[in-house]
């Protein structure tokens, strides 16, 4: 079953112009340090939702609810999430997906199961590792990308910025990048110190 670490009912802004249930998946491989959720870093959380108790709260939303919308933590570091795709598609809600590009492979999988896609694109590809803790996750976020422009599905590629971590010239060449590969739809957000177990970040 998925590990589920929250569950937010309605929502209108984790879909554009959708109203959306959200589903907070448990568990990532990385360690962003402007992270919001760090309680859903762990593969194992504290206060689990069970999966089955969130199909039965979907199955009374058919026709209140637009889409369903996997978050996390990072949904593709687990197997079960193309099960959990599909049970809600058989219930005739849109699947929207949040993912930092993480996990190639299970995203390639699952594409075709995913009408919306919320990617963030943290820095630029070299320096990825100055954001995650982890070296060489430019390269697999890089071939994320490239899956996600590849499969024609709507997607929002997302940067997060706090001027410790990417100064105006990173900005810069993360924006000339995406140009270049034809990405039509690009957002800066400002870093948002709720949540975030920073001190220096929040400082």
């Amino acid at each position: 079953m998925l590990r589920v670490g929250g569950f937010t009912p309605l929502s209108a802004t984790d879909w554009p112009g959708m109203l959306s249930a959200v589903v907070f998946c448990q568990g990532c491989s990385w360690h962003c340090r402007y992270c919001h959720n760090p309680e859903l870093i762990p593969a194992q959380g504290k206060h689990e939702i069970r999966w089955e108790a969130i199909v039965d709260f979907l199955q009374r939303r058919k026709g209140l609810l637009d889409a369903v919308v996997f978050s996390g933590g990072e949904p593709t570091l687990q197997s079960s999430l193309i099960h959990a795709m599909h049970e809600v598609r058989e219930q005739g809600f849109k699947i929207g997906l949040h993912t930092a590009g993480i996990y190639p492979r299970r995203l390639q999988e699952i594409l075709p199961l995913v009408d919306w896609v919320g990617l963030d694109v943290k820095a630029p590809c070299a320096d990825y590792a100055r954001i995650t803790g982890v070296p060489g996750s430019g390269e697999r976020a890089r071939t994320c990308l490239d899956l996600v422009l590849q499969s024609g599905v709507e997607y929002e590629i997302r940067t997060t910025v706090h001027p410790a971590l990417l100064s105006n010239d990173d900005v810069s060449v993360i924006t000339r990048d995406m140009a270049v590969r034809g990405v039509t739809r690009h957002v800066i957000q400002s870093f948002r110190s709720q949540g975030c177990d920073d001190p220096e970040l929040i400082a």
